[in-house]
């Protein structure tokens, strides 16, 4: 959510950052949220003048009582009530029109980093740089759920009758795999000098309005019924959470935080669920990384956390490339954002791991997120980075430590939470 006092000096500019997300139908809002805020302004200036009068009035009753001036004092006690009964309506059309100013503020997309690419959807992605060599063995390589299959490792017709289309039962060796690579990404993460966290998985609606757009929310999380909570569909959500309303001593800064989570989402929409494979599924596993620092820094920790995921990678004989996400595939609070995606060898491109993103200070401005500093109180900036999402980051893994006699190569790095296991070889009929 941007700053009132920014949209009043620069409608312009917010008008055409509007246009560059195409968000056209959304332009209207920005004479409107400035018109409200002056309406609330005024209604404001009104109570408060009445509320003077109303204390003035008070006292004068006070000393036309003790003149013994009864009927002088009841007037001005009929003026009392009166200016009540004004006050009144006055806040609650100053309540009414700051319900509608917020929710008009908080469709009002934040304003894209000028290095980001002007496009309508995700078509108009720029690579940015390309990490490994990516390799195409001279043998097929499988499609990975029947990969894993025949390596014991999937039961996604057992997840169908227990949990419906979307589940899985990953199984024995790639079981250990896929936790294998969550434990070394929070080891990983803990090196760099991360805290590690273990979060809530349910966060309250108030938590959600502040992390993400109302868009998102609908296509993403699912609400328990019945209760004012819903699963996480990322453990951002709740880690920015935890800091809602808080003042933090500037000297705390940067927050550096890395948290592990289980994540739900419904994934609805054109990209639907995949009926065999692990791609796109209605729950995961998720190392994450978040930063609170601020807002001159930002772009520093944006650069230097999106490398993290790329060194993560790597690390596992996984090449990958960086996508610059362009202004019409970026949700309206972030403010710049790149995804790390995968080399897929079997179809010979390249496929989405990680996304990393810098939100300003919109989150914490819909949380109330500050910091204490020597010149006064600020919002702090928040970014939020994936180290590394399984079962899709256990794909690359496996693709590209594929061997032709059907069997998985377990990167070095992994082996040590692996019991030692140096391959992981199909199941004998």
């Amino acid at each position: 959510m941007l700053d009132i006092k920014f949209v009043r000096e620069n409608k312009e500019l917010v008008k055409e950052n509007i246009k560059k997300k195409f968000q056209d139908q959304k332009l209207p809002l920005v004479d409107e949220v400035v018109e409200l805020d002056e309406r609330i302004r005024n209604l404001k200036q009104t109570g408060d003048s009445l509320r003077q009068e109303r204390n003035k009035t008070s006292d004068e009753i006070g000393v036309l009582f003790r003149e013994k001036k009864q009927e002088e004092a009841n007037l001005k006690k009929q003026q009392v009530v009166e200016i009540n009964e004004r006050l009144e309506k006055i806040e609650e059309e100053e309540k009414e029109l700051s319900k509608t100013f917020r929710e008009k503020m908080m469709v009002i997309p934040n304003i894209l980093d000028p290095s980001v690419p002007i496009g309508k959807d995700d078509s108009f992605n720029v690579e940015n740089e390309r990490f490994g060599e990516p390799v195409v063995p001279d043998y097929e390589i499988p499609y990975h759920a029947d990969i894993i299959e025949r390596l014991g490792g999937l039961d996604k017709e057992s997840a169908g009758r227990v949990s419906g289309n979307g589940f899985y039962y990953l199984m024995g060796d790639i079981a250990r795999l896929h936790e294998a690579m969550i434990a070394y990404a929070r080891d990983f993460m803990i090196d760099k000098g991360f805290t590690y966290c273990i979060p809530p998985f349910m966060i309250r609606s108030d938590v959600v309005d502040g992390v993400m757009s109302f868009d998102e929310m609908d296509a993403m999380m699912y609400k328990i019924e019945n209760e004012d909570l819903y699963l996480i569909g990322t453990s951002e959500h709740s880690m920015i959470g935890k800091f809602k309303g808080q003042l933090i001593d500037e000297k705390d800064l940067p927050i550096t935080m890395t948290s592990y989570s289980p994540c739900f989402r419904k994934e609805v929409g054109a990209h639907g669920i995949e009926e065999r494979g692990l791609y796109r599924v209605h729950q995961f596993e998720k190392e994450e990384m978040v930063v609170l620092c601020k807002s001159e820094d930002a772009m520093d920790w944006y650069n230097k956390i999106w490398k993290y995921t790329v060194e993560y990678f790597r690390s596992l004989d996984v090449p990958v490339r960086t996508l610059e996400c362009c202004s019409g595939d970026l949700a309206d609070l972030k403010v710049k954002s790149c995804d790390v995606e995968a080399w897929s060898p079997r179809q010979k491109t390249y496929f989405e791991v990680g996304s990393c993103s810098t939100l300003g200070d919109a989150q914490a401005r819909r949380l109330s997120i500050r910091a204490k500093g020597e010149n006064g109180n600020y919002l702090i900036s928040t970014l939020n980075n994936t180290v590394v999402a399984s079962p899709r980051g256990l794909i690359g893994v496996i693709e590209n430590n594929y061997q032709e006699d059907g069997s998985i190569k377990v990167p070095k790095v992994l082996q040590p939470y692996m019991g030692g296991l140096e391959v992981i070889k199909p199941k004998e009929k």
